[in-house]
């Protein structure tokens, strides 16, 4: 696994509200926005916003209250579907809790581990990612 964050991933509970204010900043949704999730280009890491339960329901949690869900992951984007579990098995290894193992869905693959103090991250392989030439995500 390359030192490289990708994505910042935050729970919101109100999408519109929330670009609005993103885009009010200045900073311009990505045109591969959906109305789930909303991209914003940070230079070369992207910000991403869902809904607080949809992101829940996606990390393993039972709810998006109350459950210990924190709202915010920190996201990996590897190369290969393969490299997802390997990834998390490392993690798990190393004392870090899977949330929720190496799952395909309609994108890709994806899993999510806790580190010892708990924080988010997720691991992600989707084909429609796209790295530049200096490995800084472009949306």
């Amino acid at each position: 696994m390359r030192q490289r964050l990708n994505l910042i991933l935050l729970g919101v509970n109100d999408i519109e509200k929330a670009t609005a204010f993103y885009e009010a900043l200045g900073w311009p949704k990505a045109a591969s926005s959906h109305a789930g999730f909303v991209k914003f280009d940070l230079g070369g890491i992207v910000m991403a916003i869902q809904s607080r339960e949809a992101f829940a329901k996606d990390a393993n949690f039972a709810a998006a209250e109350g459950s210990g869900f924190s709202g915010i992951a920190l996201a990996y984007i590897a190369r290969s579907p393969e490299e997802v579990p390997r990834i998390l098995d490392k993690a798990a290894s190393l004392g870090a809790t899977i949330t929720k193992t190496a799952t395909k869905n309609a994108w890709g693959i994806a899993g999510y581990f806790r580190d010892s103090d708990g924080h988010l991250f997720e691991v992600i392989y989707e084909d429609g990612w796209v790295f530049d030439e200096f490995d800084d995500l472009v949306v």
